[in-house]
Formats: C-alpha cells, sequence, structure tokens
C-alpha cells in the first residue's frame, strides 16, 4: 500500500504538502460525518506523515443536526492524541454553521476557536442558500473578538459573483480554501471559481476538509493549477 502511495504522493507536480498546515479536517473518530474510527485515523496521519504535513486541525462539525458539546469533542481528541504516536501537531477547533445553535454558543463564549491565538473561528453555511441575518452573525463574532473564517466559500453556490466574495473581504471575512476543489470533487463550479478566488489571493488558509483517506488519495492525483505553483 505504501509503496504504491508513495509514487503518487505529489499534488500537481509539485510536494504541495511539505510543510503544510492542514487548517479543516473532519478526521476526529466518531463525532461527524467524517472518519468514523480511530484506526482510520491513524491510517491518515501516517500518510499525511509522508507527504510532510506538519500540523492538523480537526474540525469536526457542530450544528443543530449535530450539536457536539466541546466537553464530549475534547475528550475524544485527548483519546486521539493518546492513540497517535507520530510527528505532527494535532489542534482543536471546530467548524461552525452558522444556526441557532452557533448563535446560542457564540453567545455564552462556548467555542472552540481556530489558531494558536486561538482568536479565529471557522464557520460555515448552506450551500445554497445564506442564512438569515448572516451580516449580523458575521459582525456578532467580532464584536466577541474572534475573526470569522468562511470554510470553503467556493462551494456555495449563492455566492455567485467575484464582488460577493469581494465584499466578504472587505468586512474583514477571511476565507479557507478547499484543496480538494481543485479535483472537482465537489463540482467544475466549485473548481472554478477556487481557480478565481486563488488568483485574486483571497484566500488566507488552507485545508482539505478530509472525511475520508479516499478523498486524499484523489486530491494526490489531481493537477495544481498554475496559480497555485
Amino acid at each position: 500500500m505504501f509503496n504504491i502511495f508513495k509514487k503518487k504522493q505529489t499534488f500537481g507536480s509539485v510536494n504541495f504538502f511539505q510543510g503544510f498546515i492542514d487548517y479543516h479536517s473532519h478526521i476526529l473518530p466518531g463525532v461527524d460525518d467524517g472518519v468514523s474510527k480511530m484506526g482510520q485515523s491513524l491510517e491518515i496521519l501516517t500518510e499525511y506523515e509522508q507527504l510532510g504535513v506538519t500540523e492538523v486541525w480537526c474540525t469536526p462539525h457542530i450544528m443543530e443536526d449535530i450539536p457536539n458539546t466541546t466537553a464530549d469533542l475534547r475528550a475524544r481528541f485527548a483519546e486521539l492524541q493518546e492513540a497517535y504516536k507520530g510527528s505532527i501537531k494535532l489542534h482543536l477547533a471546530a467548524e461552525y454553521m452558522m444556526d441557532a445553535v452557533f448563535e446560542e454558543r457564540l453567545k455564552s463564549g462556548d467555542i472552540l476557536p481556530l489558531g494558536l491565538k486561538q482568536n479565529k473561528i471557522l464557520v460555515e453555511t448552506s450551500y445554497f442558500n445564506a442564512p438569515m441575518h448572516m451580516n449580523n452573525t458575521l459582525q456578532d463574532i467580532k464584536a466577541k473578538g474572534f475573526t470569522p473564517v468562511l470554510a470553503h466559500p467556493e462551494r456555495y453556490m449563492y455566492m455567485d459573483s467575484e464582488d460577493y466574495y469581494k465584499k466578504l473581504k472587505q468586512n474583514g471575512i477571511r476565507f479557507q480554501l478547499n484543496v480538494g476543489s481543485f479535483s472537482g470533487a465537489y463540482g467544475n463550479t466549485a473548481k472554478r471559481k477556487a481557480e478565481m478566488l486563488t488568483k485574486a489571493e483571497y484566500y488566507d488558509y488552507k485545508g482539505t476538509d478530509l472525511h475520508n483517506i479516499e478523498l486524499l488519495h484523489h486530491i494526490l492525483q489531481t493537477n495544481l493549477p498554475e496559480c497555485m505553483k
């Protein structure tokens, strides 16, 4: 398995993942729609080591349909830290759907922030429609002293123009790229927008949004666009 893997460990003709920090992943096992078992998490981390990944942020979903508690996620993360004996630095944050659960957690200060300074929050929306009062929610995040980081903005269908993205950037919203968008994993529209936003230098962070090892293998066979080389 690993000999085959080593033959395809470049992403688009460059060793893209050497020194890579994955700011968005679902490899914390058994907590959402991502990796389900500890062994799968460890397998992914082993392949990450071979690629040269240095840090991974576990960002499990928190939303009305998956109302993970901070305490439960911290306990599960401690189990992953205990099981993993490799060199990659592991961190815990969360990917928050901007819904009623998030509004309540933000109001109470019950947040798992992103970044070593613990001053950012990774947020997402429905792929099809903006949440009600989206701008107010983003302002509430900033009022609490956090910087909003919008996960995979290239995937939102309602964000249909560069001007839309430009306004978000002007309002201090950070963007996180899913590198898998270049592979067509989320469709041609997401791929096209990822290339457009990359050329515009709108992205601040990169992540895999990895839910399983198959997506990693798919990403590794992608032709990296010129704007990323």
